[in-house]
C-alpha cells in the first residue's frame, strides 16, 4: 500500500498491519503536496487516512464468504494537521464475531466505526467515522 500513487502524493505511509488484521496504524507527513491554503492538513488526505482500513480489517477477519464495502465517511476537523498526523484503526475479533452473526441471515448489515487522528502527542486533528457494509455472498 506504501507504493499505492494515491497515498505517495498524499504523504500517507502505512506504519503497521497486525498479523491478525486486528488492527493497522498510518502516519501522514504535512508538506506542501497535501496541505490545504492555510498550510495545514488538506481534509481530503486526512479522510484518505482512513478511507480502505476498516473494509481491510473486515475483510481479512471475515473471509471470503462475505462482502464487505465502506459505504459513507464522516470526518469533524478539531484541531489544524501540521508535521505528522497519525491513524490507528481497531477492530477486534469479538465485534468481526457479531458482524457475522448481524451478517448470518444473508441481509445486509451496516457498521460504523470510529477513530482519532492525532498529533504525536496525542492532540485531536479529526475524528474520523467510516461505515462499512457487510452481507454474505449470495451462492
Amino acid at each position: 500500500m506504501n507504493l499505492w500513487p494515491p497515498y505517495v502524493a498524499a504523504g500517507i505511509k502505512v506504519l503497521d498491519i497486525a498479523d491478525d488484521w486486528t488492527s493497522a496504524s498510518v502516519r501522514m507527513r504535512v508538506g506542501r503536496f497535501n496541505a490545504n491554503y492555510f498550510g495545514t492538513a488538506f481534509g481530503g488526505s486526512l479522510s484518505a487516512m482512513s478511507d480502505p482500513f476498516y473494509t481491510l480489517l473486515a475483510t481479512n477477519q471475515l473471509g471470503r464468504d462475505y462482502l464487505v464495502w465502506d459505504t459513507a465517511g464522516e470526518i469533524e476537523f478539531v484541531t489544524p494537521g501540521t508535521g505528522e498526523v497519525f491513524g490507528t484503526y481497531h477492530l477486534s475479533h469479538a465485534v468481526a464475531d457479531e458482524i457475522r452473526a448481524e451478517a448470518a441471515n444473508g441481509q445486509k448489515h451496516l457498521r460504523w466505526f470510529e477513530t482519532d487522528l492525532t498529533h504525536a502527542d496525542g492532540t485531536v486533528v479529526a475524528r474520523v467515522r467510516r461505515q462499512v457494509y457487510v452481507r454474505l455472498k449470495r451462492r
